[in-house]
């Protein structure tokens, strides 16, 4: 009996390093390899401290209406469901950070940024370092922080495709953007190297100069 042969799909895609879609050309070398921070990301992304305030300005409301008409224990007891209903959405919200964050890579080598992004849909973004034209940091107190990338040319980023791997409300010249991620400003540092070492590095071009028809002297 004869093994089953493996379908030769091309639409399947195997990495070869976590994060990008093919091996490493010669001389390239990973600098960076990291994922945005889960919390960090429900928060910023996804809006969990504002989801939170609201269900907790609707829990003091309630219980604020029902206390003239009742004891304060009871009172309490009528703003359970509204607590239920905000740790649910707060779980949703937390867990679909944990879905995007555990699909994403984010790639700094010494020629470009990739971003493996995406959890329903992947993709992968590549960004040279000649096409960045400049990077922008927000960082947090707690060492967290987003690099937003500012890029040359007119291609056009979708920001639903990217989002929340985006720069936010950077509707018409997207930024993609390294979100959430942990010691943001050593990220930084890593990348501002590098992209300073590979712009400044000249291009050299190997053009054959020898006259159409002539003939090499031997």
């Amino acid at each position: 009996m004869k093994d089953a042969a493996m379908p030769d799909d091309k639409d399947i895609t195997v990495e070869h390093i976590p994060g990008l879609p093919e091996a490493l050309p010669d001389g390239e070398r990973i600098l960076w390899q990291g994922r945005p921070k889960v919390m960090a990301l429900a928060q910023e992304a996804l809006s969990l401290n504002w989801i939170l305030g609201y269900f907790a300005l609707l829990i003091v409301w309630r219980v604020g209406v029902s206390t003239p008409l009742m004891p304060f224990g009871a009172a309490l007891l009528t703003a359970i469901p509204f607590l239920i209903l905000g740790a649910v959405a707060a779980a949703i919200l937390i867990l679909i950070a944990y879905v995007q964050a555990r699909a994403t890579v984010y790639t700094i080598t010494t020629e470009r940024v990739a971003m493996r992004v995406g959890a329903a849909l992947t993709l992968t973004l590549n960004l040279p370092f000649p096409k960045i034209a400049a990077a922008d940091l927000d960082l947090k107190k707690s060492g967290t922080g987003t690099i937003a990338l500012r890029t040359l040319g007119q291609a056009r980023l979708s920001y639903m495709v990217l989002w929340p791997h985006i720069r936010p409300w950077h509707l018409k010249l997207t930024q993609p953007a390294l979100r959430c991620i942990p010691e943001a400003a050593k990220v930084a540092a890593i990348l501002a190297e590098a992209a300073e070492t590979r712009v400044s590095r000249p291009e050299i071009t190997i053009r054959d100069t020898t006259p159409t028809g002539a003939v090499a002297a031997e």
